[in-house]
């Protein structure tokens, strides 16, 4: 049996049994009360005062910071387990919390409660010829569902923006990270509840069970919108699958072209900061592309800054002219996201081929010109389809709170109601408020 037919038979028996389990009366998670409790929230969040809501983001924030030992201890049974089941370096390192990283999820949360409250902004006003007056005005969603990965980070971030904009939301955060996500969201909760809010405007899944993903998917009743963040085999089944309309956030197979015109010096240094800062992530720089005019100069200074690194270097046979200790790319090099110490190296003779080459592998995140020709940048800000374009700028910037959005729930990669990292208003919809005096319709 192939592999994609023992996936899809291995999930519908899952499903299957954990049905059967249910009717027995074993202890499983009822998604549809979880359902029924977010979305009995609505009501009383929808009356809460921005003054309230940032209060309470205030009280979280410091309460997280209150119970760091807890959750770097939870953090560390996670860690524990990734150790031990071999996880990849670069997934360690987005799993792994720190007293800095828990910090940085609390001063998320105060910059969210920093932001404006663009609930009940006028989006558009304007009177027809009748009289009527009309209000385009921003509302929440409703109920937030979010699905994701090694990432305990993001359940802070996606509790501060769905909070702030008035969202319950429920997470299904990987099994990977499954203590980390219990210790951050019971803080969260007793936040909550200490400032008079229902812990329910935030629960998490934890059932494990990915039949338990698969149903979650199917929340249509209850869940507005719903979110998947991680690899790319998850967001496919998170699109392909759910009954829930889906933003698609999406991998990241980031591109730097270093131009005739680049500063080289300054290439150099884009290119190491987006390969290695984090090597996890996903606006991690994972394919170079040097014009030809600068490869002798520029590649083995490039090597040379990336060798402490222990970067391997995988290219085409004009790089591997200049560099011949890199390994020979393959077509299929040129499309993956490593979320390692590999980058890929493409050679091109213009500015048009390297856009060509960027648009054809690009899973539209993050690309970047390093170059001081104007012309020529303003081409590539043009033409490339990403939702971030970078000129002369590390493309590890592509992030809600680099974008001063005070945190993320993701990065949006495709065209519909949001794009590129999504803050407060990507978490919103709107209604229209028509006021008249006694108009009919004849």
């Amino acid at each position: 049996m192939q592999g994609g037919q023992y996936g899809a038979w291995q999930l519908w028996f899952d499903v299957l049994i954990r049905r059967i389990r249910k009717g027995m009366g074993v202890g499983m998670v009822n998604l549809q009360d979880m359902g029924q409790r977010a979305a009995a929230t609505k009501e009383f969040l929808n009356r809460l005062a921005t003054e309230e809501k940032d209060r309470t983001l205030l009280g979280a924030a410091d309460a997280l910071c209150r119970h760091c030992g807890e959750i770097l201890a939870a953090n560390e049974k996670d860690m524990e387990a990734a150790r031990r089941n071999g996880m990849k370096e670069g997934l360690q390192d987005r799993l792994k919390l720190t007293e800095d990283r828990v910090g940085a999820m609390a001063e998320g949360l105060r910059q969210v409660a920093a932001l404006p409250d663009c609930i009940g902004e006028v989006l558009e006003e304007f009177t027809r010829p009748n009289g009527m007056h009309l209000k385009k005005v921003r509302v929440p969603m409703g109920v937030i569902g979010i699905i994701y990965e090694a990432r305990p980070n993001v359940t802070a971030d996606a509790f501060g923006l769905c909070f702030k904009t008035g969202n319950a939301v429920i997470l299904k955060g990987g099994s990977d990270a499954i203590q980390s996500n219990l210790a951050i969201v019971k803080v969260l909760r007793n936040a909550l509840e200490q400032n008079g809010i229902p812990g329910d405007v935030l629960q998490l899944i934890a059932d494990t069970d990915r039949s338990v993903t698969v149903e979650f998917m199917k929340l249509k009743q209850y869940v507005d919108l719903l979110i998947p963040r991680g690899s790319a085999g998850l967001i496919r089944s998170v699109v392909e699958n759910s009954t829930i309309p889906v933003i698609e956030t999406g991998t990241g197979n980031c591109h730097v072209y270093v131009d005739r015109a680049a500063d080289l010096a300054m290439a150099a240094q884009i290119i190491y900061n987006a390969k290695t800062q984090r090597i996890g992530v996903c606006n991690a720089c994972e394919s170079l592309v040097v014009h030809r005019d600068v490869r002798e100069a520029f590649l083995p200074k490039l090597a040379e800054i990336l060798a402490p690194k222990k970067v391997e270097l995988r290219g085409d046979e004009r790089i591997r002219e200049i560099l011949p200790e890199c390994t020979a790319a393959t077509e299929e090099d040129y499309g993956t996201e490593y979320l390692d110490y590999i980058l890929s190296l493409k050679t091109v003779d213009s500015l048009e081929e390297a856009i060509r080459h960027i648009n054809h592998y690009s899973t539209r995140h993050s690309e970047c010109i390093v170059t001081e020709d104007k012309e020529a940048a303003e081409k590539f800000l043009k033409e490339i389809d990403a939702a971030c374009v970078y000129w002369n700028v590390s493309t590890r910037f592509t992030d809600g709170f680099e974008f001063g959005f005070g945190a993320e729930i993701g990065i949006s990669t495709q065209k519909l109601h949001a794009r590129g990292p999504m803050g407060l208003k990507e978490l919103t919809s709107y209604k229209y408020t028509i006021q008249g005096d006694g108009q009919v319709r004849g």
